[in-house]
């Protein structure tokens, strides 16, 4: 049986973090995705800019973190039926694509995933794991309680309800209206529930 390595440094400072992720949603709210910099984020939050390349590789994914991944730390939601719970996650979605730093980083960071097939791999594993699992728990237990079929294809459940948001805030500019959530809500759990 082999020992892993001690982590190499010092270990992550939470506040640090904390700072960093907070600046660069600020900046990108305030002067938008191209004017904001690793260098104008650790000025902002306190810290040398090598703190920020050790935690990230670059702009665009420190961005997606401080901006499109809020919804992932939230609680599962366990309402009682798939609708709800389904619902209270696409409201995450909604608030999160609402907000002035996703609508200033979102053709930015959009263009940089497109440049860069290393960083869309990053994100997938990085980012992209915590809302799946958030959503195989909520799937679960629905296939438990028997409201839908024990197999749900959980990724492309979570890219039909990122893209139907993404899609009516982040490309047509829809401003969202109190119903969105709960409409795509229904719309998706249609299609899994039990027959």
């Amino acid at each position: 049986m082999t020992s892993s390595p001690a982590p190499r440094g010092r270990p992550r400072d939470e506040r640090s973090h904390a700072a960093i992720v907070t600046a660069a949603a600020e900046l990108v709210a305030e002067v938008g995705y191209d004017a904001t910099s690793i260098n104008a984020v650790a000025a902002r939050a306190g810290v040398g800019k090598d703190t920020v390349y050790r935690r990230w590789s670059g702009k665009a994914e420190l961005v997606y973190e401080a901006v499109f991944t809020v919804t992932d730390t939230a609680p599962v939601p366990d309402t009682g039926t798939i609708e709800n719970d389904v619902t209270v996650l696409v409201q995450g979605l909604v608030d999160e694509f609402s907000t002035p730093a996703a609508a200033a980083a979102l053709p930015g960071v959009l263009a940089d995933f497109a440049a860069d097939p290393a960083l869309r791999d990053r994100i997938r594993a990085t980012f992209l794991m915590p809302a799946k699992e958030r959503l195989l728990s909520v799937f679960g237990r629905a296939a438990e309680r028997g409201e839908t079929v024990a197999a749900v294809p959980a990724d492309l459940l979570l890219d039909t309800l990122v893209g139907a948001v993404f899609f009516h805030l982040g490309i047509l500019g829809e401003r969202p209206d109190r119903e969105l959530a709960q409409r795509i809500a229904a719309l998706v759990t249609k299609g899994i529930e039990t027959r």
